[in-house]
C-alpha cells in the first residue's frame, strides 16, 4: 500500500509532477510574462524620453512652431513604440504557448482555416496598416499638425494631431474631443500647418462702395500689421489685398491674404479681422447689410457663424 501511494505521488500526474512543471515550464511562463511587461514599460519609457527631448528642444528654442523634421521624428517614435510592443507581445505569446506543451506545428492547419475565414474581415486591418505606413513614410502629417481629414462617406474631422500609429490617427478637436480614425478610411488629408499657411479674410461691402478707397485702406491695414512687432513674428510677408473676388446684386467681396507660420493662420486671421473692423469704423465704411467678415478656413476658436457679426458689424457701420 505504501509503495502504491509513493508511486502515485511521484508519477507525472501527481504532486511531484506538477511541482516539477511549476519549477520549470511554469517559472519560464512567469518569466516571459514579467519580462514582456518590463520590456513594454522600457519601450514606453524610452519613447517618452525621446518625445520629451524633442519637445524640450522646441520649448528651449526661439521657434514659434515645430519644424517638419521634429514633427516627423515625434510621429516615428510613436509608430516605433507601437510596432515594438506588438513584436514583444507576439514573441511572448508564442513562447508561453510552447512552454505550456502545445506544439506550434499543431496550429498550422487551424491557422490556415482561421486565416481563410477571417481573410475578408482582416482586409480592413491590413488596409489600415498599409495606409499608416505610407502616411509616415510620405510625411503627410506629424505630431502637432493641424489637419482636416476626409473619411469614407465624406465626413470631415479637423483637429490637432495627438497620436499616429500604423493603424489609427488620433485628433484633438477644438471642443476637446479625441477623434480616432482608422488610417484605411482616410480618403483625403489636408495639412493646415505644413511648411507655411495662409490666412484668408473675405470682407463683404455694399455694391456702391468706393473700391479705390477700400483697396487703399486694406493695403494700409496689411502694412501696419506687418510692422507690428508681435504680428510680424507670425507673418512671412505683408498681407496683400487681392481685390474683388465675388460680385453679387447688392454686395461685392474683397479678399485679404497673408502667408503665416504653420498653424498660425487662425491667430493672424483673428487679428486681421479686428484691425479691419477698426479701420473701417474709423473710415466710416460699412459692411454689406446682414453680412459678416469670414475666413476660408474654419477657425477652431471662432466659428464662421460668429465671425464678426452683431456688435462688430455695427461698429463698422458707425
Amino acid at each position: 500500500m505504501t509503495s502504491i501511494a509513493a508511486l502515485s505521488f511521484s508519477s507525472p500526474a501527481g504532486t511531484l509532477g506538477w511541482t516539477r512543471w511549476l519549477l520549470t515550464s511554469g517559472l519560464l511562463i512567469v518569466l516571459w510574462v514579467v519580462g514582456s511587461i518590463l520590456a513594454i514599460r522600457v519601450v514606453r519609457w524610452s519613447v517618452d524620453r525621446i518625445t520629451g527631448h524633442i519637445d524640450q528642444d522646441f520649448a528651449a528654442s526661439d521657434d514659434l512652431v515645430r519644424t517638419e523634421a521634429a514633427k516627423h521624428r515625434h510621429a516615428l517614435a510613436q509608430v516605433g513604440a507601437w510596432v515594438a510592443i506588438a513584436i514583444i507581445c507576439t514573441i511572448a505569446a508564442f513562447n508561453i504557448i510552447h512552454q505550456m506543451g502545445v506544439p506550434i506545428s499543431g496550429f498550422v492547419a487551424p491557422a490556415t482555416v482561421l486565416g481563410a475565414a477571417l481573410g475578408f474581415g482582416a482586409q480592413r486591418v491590413v488596409q489600415d496598416l498599409l495606409a499608416g505606413f505610407f502616411i509616415i513614410t510620405e510625411k503627410q502629417y506629424g505630431f502637432g499638425d493641424v489637419v482636416r481629414l476626409t473619411v469614407t462617406g465624406g465626413t470631415e474631422a479637423e483637429g490637432t494631431l495627438e497620436d499616429v500609429t500604423l493603424r489609427v490617427t488620433k485628433l484633438r478637436s477644438s471642443d476637446g474631443e479625441v477623434i480616432t480614425i482608422p488610417n484605411g478610411q482616410i480618403v483625403k488629408a489636408a495639412n493646415l500647418s505644413k511648411d507655411w499657411a495662409r490666412a484668408v479674410v473675405d470682407i463683404p461691402f455694399p455694391s456702391g462702395v468706393d473700391m479705390g478707397r477700400v483697396n487703399d485702406l486694406l493695403h494700409d491695414v496689411g502694412e501696419k500689421a506687418f510692422e507690428d512687432a508681435k504680428l510680424n513674428r507670425l507673418l512671412l510677408d505683408a498681407p496683400t489685398a487681392m481685390g474683388v473676388i465675388d460680385v453679387e446684386v447688392d454686395q461685392v467681396t474683397v479678399r485679404l491674404v497673408a502667408r503665416t507660420l504653420p498653424g498660425k493662420q487662425f491667430e493672424v486671421s483673428r487679428t486681421l479681422r479686428t484691425r479691419i473692423i477698426r479701420a473701417l469704423g474709423q473710415a466710416g465704411i460699412a459692411l454689406a447689410p446682414g453680412s459678416a467678415i469670414t475666413t476660408s478656413s474654419v477657425d477652431p476658436e471662432v466659428t464662421p457663424s460668429s465671425a464678426l457679426r452683431g456688435e462688430d458689424a455695427s461698429e463698422a457701420g458707425r
